[in-house]
């Protein structure tokens, strides 16, 4: 009997799949062509108490995209309502890569937060972040290993499904801990349960969060490279020059080079960031990059 699930985990070749009374089965996927990542609503059968095979998956309404190895775009999560980003003290945050998560926040239309870890290690949050509070990024300075600045983020998270990344050494984990509680399942001991215990290397887990909502935890970016399909769509990511464009002289502008751009007006008047506008030279330099290798 064809039934309806919810994708909790992604394994190499099998997928964890909650069912609609609650339990989780570990499911072979029917074909190779099918490519289920976690958030996915999945058409699945079962075939005993503990196993299933899944045959189908449901169209998306929102999902997490990066450019894989080979330059090609890959799905990391599906059906996603909030992005929630996580930079501590130590490592120093790569604003670079902060950018990048950004632009892959925008163009999923998805609501976005940004987490400043370890703030034990410091008096205050760092004067960058200035920039992107101006802009409207909520910004959550907490500390995990002091368990302080928890109830914003948590009370963002309620009724959303949000996935959360960051770079390696930003706390991640901890933070998933510290807000899971005793509620925190581990899918490696799911699978062991399930006698899969070859299968718990993950790429995303999503979590029921205790107050409400869901949290998937996606190590698969932390060096993230944003699909964005054309050099045309960058600027789609930064909120200020989106802002301005309308005022440039060409409608075509790219914001690099072209007589009376307003972006570039704003630069130069101090109202545009230099930080974020050389994230924008980059980002599209790197996305014609992949596109000339997509052909």
């Amino acid at each position: 009997m064809n039934e309806t699930g919810l994708v909790v985990a992604r394994f190499r070749r099998h997928v964890l799949v909650e069912g609609s009374e609650g339990a989780r089965y570990l499911c072979q996927l029917q074909n190779r062509k099918l490519r289920p990542v976690v958030g996915d609503q999945v058409r699945w059968r079962r075939e005993n108490e503990e196993k299933g095979t899944v045959e189908a998956v449901d169209p998306r309404t929102s999902k997490l995209m990066r450019i894989d190895s080979r330059g090609q775009p890959e799905t990391v999560a599906a059906n996603l309502s909030q992005l929630v980003i996580v930079l501590a003290e130590s490592p120093t945050p790569d604003w670079f890569l902060l950018d990048r998560y950004l632009i892959a926040g925008e163009l999923g239309d998805l609501k976005i937060t940004i987490v400043f870890n370890k703030l034990d290690l410091v008096d205050a949050l760092p004067s960058a972040f200035e920039i992107y509070q101006i802009l409207g990024y909520p910004v959550a300075p907490i500390s995990v290993r002091e368990l302080t600045g928890l109830e914003p983020l948590e009370s963002a998270m309620v009724g959303e499904r949000s996935v959360m990344i960051g770079q390696s050494g930003v706390g991640k984990s901890s933070l998933i801990n510290a807000l899971m509680g005793d509620a925190l399942q581990k899918v490696g001991e799911l699978s062991e349960k399930a006698g899969q215990g070859r299968h718990t290397t993950t790429t995303a887990v999503l979590h029921q969060l205790p107050r409400g909502g869901e949290l998937i935890d996606s190590p698969g970016v932390r060096d993230y490279a944003p699909y964005i399909e054309s050099t045309r769509g960058v600027q789609r990511g930064f909120r200020e020059i989106i802002a301005r464009s309308p005022d440039c002289r060409f409608d075509d502008c790219s914001h690099l080079a072209e007589p009376d751009c307003a972006v570039r007006a704003g630069l130069a008047d101090g109202e545009i960031a230099p930080q974020r506008y050389e994230s924008y030279k980059r980002l599209y330099e790197l996305t014609e990059s992949f596109q000339s290798r997509r052909g």
